[in-house]
């Protein structure tokens, strides 16, 4: 199975047909997708004007999205080797029970939906590698009760029963499921609360 390094190569050569450099920049996305495989494609052919069934688009344009994956991925690889970094540390410590915080971390491995959208078309519109940024801001400066992300208050509980069944603090926003650890536990409390009992400030948001 080819990695993400190799498909990228794929799509920048400009002797491969423009079907399979599209083809390899979708396979990218089962390698890293912030958003989760579905948001992050709507989110590159928006930003950069695919069409999201084009079978031959602007190789051009599929470059500036591949720049920004690859953007995107290098902030995450980067956020993670200061995280594996840390847990050695930990460890050697003696502190070998992960929190909570590792528990989120564990499950977003790699990046894939570390973003999630539960709604492929709803995703934030700032590039993917700003969007993480802000996040891994959030998550080393302790819980708030706004979105790391786009900074509204909204955030409701949502629940999918799918085939990977989810459920979790969802920015009403930017569409992004919200890391829980980024949120403190009012603000968990209230987005489990039905929307008619929540107070009219954060509805109205």
């Amino acid at each position: 199975m080819a990695g993400f390094r190799s498909l990228a190569r794929q799509v920048r050569d400009p002797r491969g047909d423009l079907a399979l450099r599209r083809y390899s920049l979708r396979k990218c996305l089962e390698r890293f997708a912030p958003y989760g495989h579905r948001a992050t494609w709507d989110h590159l052919c928006a930003r950069h004007g695919i069409g999201p069934e084009d079978r031959a688009p602007d190789p051009v344009r599929l470059m500036r999205a591949l720049d920004e994956l690859e953007e995107a991925r290098a902030v995450w690889l980067a956020y993670e080797a200061g995280f594996a970094e840390r847990r050695r540390r930990e460890k050697h410590a003696g502190l070998r029970r992960p929190g909570a915080f590792d528990d989120w971390h564990r499950r977003t491995w790699g990046g894939h939906g570390v973003a999630r959208c539960t709604d492929p078309e709803v995703h934030p519109t700032e590039p993917l590698a700003e969007v993480l940024r802000r996040l891994i801001a959030a998550l080393g400066s302790g819980p708030g009760s706004a979105c790391p992300v786009c900074a509204g208050t909204g955030i409701e509980w949502r629940q999918e029963r799918g085939e990977e069944p989810w459920a979790g603090p969802v920015c009403t926003g930017c569409g992004i499921a919200v890391p829980q650890p980024a949120l403190t536990d009012r603000t968990l409390a209230r987005a489990r609360l039905p929307r008619h009992r929540r107070p009219a400030a954060a509805v109205a948001a």
